[in-house]
């Protein structure tokens, strides 16, 4: 006897109804217990999620089981129920692949989709663990694959008889993933499995890769997660750490968009934040021309002479041999440096400045219009400066400062480490900063990585492709937005509608998938997605699960910790999978606390207590 074959002990019913890629099938009436016995093993019958058969000639096509009742469930023609006695049990079947047996080769031959559908009276039958296995692995081997070899191992198939679940991470990645689950689901370890997958595999041709990624994390969970292997830049330390499980990182401000600086130096809540934004957008852009050496500086005191001519005080005004054309045609939003004291000054000594009467000096407006106008933002400015919490963020312009490309650099070059090993992954750790910068700090790291690959050559996108990681992806890009994180939401939007063509992929990692803007995960080939225990979460992810899939769905509240569904184009074929275990140094740091535990300790000592108050008042 062979794989594949058609085996009495297995069949277990007949095909009543076909709609589609969906059949209905009758159990036998001999299956007095929903389960079945074959070769010392115990297969049960029904479960949603497990694999059947129909042997179709030659041709055997699979599908997953996703329902199972009784016919007294449902009325006949008459609107009568069903007689007791004459009850029958249904399962309904999503088919999603065929293949053929070949003999001779005992080798499945195995393709995704159905092409021929069987019919009323055929037979279905359980599969044996061998064979599941067999369709598992036949599955992997049928997709084209590179001289690299893109399948990582990062989970076991269940059911699959411990079979490895490996991921084609060019598909994954080129056409974006999102992992999905409820807190304590396994959520973060399922990202570190397949990032530590990701580092321990070796291609078939023996080299080992060295990935490109960016993680954002807002809960500095993963700056234990990955060792060597990882550079982990902390944006703020509270607790006075940097330098063990952190590195301070550059991102200045120049860095950022008109928009996003904008939205950094405006308070959400004021009224006039739309007269406001041309402010902002005059000062920022003149303080760049200055950079530029486009135009002069602005004065830093009052009593400058006013200009000769008809324009405003606060109007660009070239420099010797610049001509109005070219300070018309300059891009506000490029990175280039500009110094904020240059930014301040243009506010107070131009923009809120007029001609003196009688004189041809400029002076302040007057204080009611200075407070109304201009106040709030050079205000604003002045606490970001001041916040030693955003120091790598906001300190002044000086020389010798990291440029542009060195800046690029600290995220995906490479960096040798005195101990030989790789630090691929770059962890952002954001997790001490206020809402209200995390957010365009967050969009300034998202929108310079897509301009970094947007300005690339075919052939350097090529050698340099980039993975950007979004833990609670649903602050960045929630169904309903929120004005910390609005910049952000537009620079992931893009990557996820454009960034695979480019060469960057993008991960998204979030408990709460209703959150998370639908029209970002509609662009998204792969999920996993782990327990689900929320009805609205399960069904807004029904939707957009491939067609004929979503009746898995019905699985995601019963999924044990690290199980979960992996689907779409990163995966073999659609299956329920357990993320591998990793030791506890491997695992992000997102355990639950432990009150029983921690209440049977000793409580804080005052003196305990008081270097805790020292941290947050320092």
């Amino acid at each position: 006897m062979s794989l594949f074959d058609q085996i009495d002990e297995l069949r277990i019913g007949h095909i009543v109804e076909v709609s589609g890629n969906r059949v209905r099938a009758e159990l036998s009436g001999d299956v007095t217990e929903l389960t079945r016995n074959f070769q010392g093993r115990v297969y049960p019958i029904g479960q949603i999620g497990s694999i059947v058969k129909i042997h179709f000639g030659r041709r055997i096509i699979f599908g997953f089981v996703s329902l199972l009742r009784l016919r007294s469930e449902e009325p006949d023609d008459n609107t009568k129920p069903v007689a007791p006695d004459a009850d029958q049990r249904l399962i309904e079947v999503d088919l999603f692949a065929e293949g053929f047996w070949n003999t001779r080769e005992s080798k499945l031959l195995f393709s995704r989709g159905v092409s021929t559908y069987p019919l009323p009276r055929q037979n279905i039958y359980l599969l044996t663990s061998d064979e599941t296995t067999g369709i598992y692995q036949a599955a992997e081997g049928s997709r084209d694959l590179t001289e690299y070899d893109p399948l990582v191992s990062f989970a076991g198939y269940v059911g699959g008889a411990k079979t490895p679940c490996r991921a084609n991470i060019d598909a994954m990645f080129g056409m974006h993933c999102a992992v999905l689950g409820s807190t304590g689901s396994g959520k973060s370890g399922a990202v570190a499995a397949l990032l530590h997958g990701l580092l321990n595999h070796v291609a078939s041709d023996g080299k080992v890769l060295s990935p490109r990624i960016v993680n954002l994390d807002p809960h500095g969970e993963y700056r234990n997660a990955f060792k060597k292997h990882s550079i982990v830049y902390r944006a703020y330390d509270p607790i006075g750490t940097s330098g063990t499980v952190g590195t301070p990182i550059e991102l200045p401000y120049w860095l950022m968009s008109a928009d996003e600086f904008r939205m950094l130096v405006i308070a959400k809540t004021e009224q006039e934040a739309t007269s406001q934004n041309n402010i902002v957008y005059k000062a920022l852009t003149h303080a760049r021309m200055v950079t530029a050496g486009l135009v002069e500086q602005a004065p830093s005191n009052h009593g400058t002479p006013a200009p000769t001519d008809d324009l405003p005080p606060d109007e660009p005004r070239p420099k010797s041999g610049v001509t109005r054309e070219e300070l018309a045609g300059f891009d506000r939003d490029k990175p280039i440096p500009f110094s904020l004291e240059e930014f301040h000054n243009h506010i107070v000594y131009l923009q809120a400045a007029r001609q003196k009467k009688g004189t041809s000096v400029l002076e302040s407006v007057t204080a009611g219009d200075f407070s109304t106008r201009f106040a709030s933002i050079v205000d604003k400015l002045n606490v970001l400066r001041r916040d030693k919490r955003l120091q790598f963020l906001m300190s002044e312009l000086v020389s010798g400062h990291k440029n542009l490309a060195e800046i690029i650099y600290q995220l995906i070059g490479k960096i040798d480490a005195t101990d030989g090993s790789k630090p691929d992954i770059r962890i952002i750790d954001i997790s001490g900063l206020p809402n209200e910068v995390a957010g365009p700090v967050a969009a300034m790291i998202a929108r310079l990585l897509f301009q970094y690959k947007l300005y690339q050559s075919d052939s350097e996108r090529e050698r340099d492709p980039v993975l950007l990681v979004c833990e609670e992806a649903h602050r960045y890009v929630p169904n309903q937005g929120e004005a910390e994180y609005a910049a952000a939401q537009t620079s992931i939007r893009r990557i996820a509608r454009e960034g695979r063509k480019y060469g960057i992929g993008l991960m998204l990692v979030s408990q709460r998938p209703s959150d998370v803007d639908s029209t970002v995960l509609s662009q998204f080939g792969t999920w996993l997605v782990l327990r689900l225990s929320n009805s609205s979460d399960q069904r807004h992810v029904s939707t957009f699960l491939p067609d004929g899939l979503s009746g898995m769905t019905h699985l995601l509240p019963s999924l044990a910790q690290q199980e979960a569904l992996f689907v779409g184009e990163g995966a073999a074929l659609p299956a329920r999978v357990r993320v591998n275990d990793l030791n506890d140094d491997q695992l992000p740091k997102s355990n639950t606390a432990l009150y029983a535990r921690g209440w049977g300790l000793d409580r804080l000592e005052l003196s305990e207590l008081e270097t805790v108050a020292s941290r947050m008042i320092d």
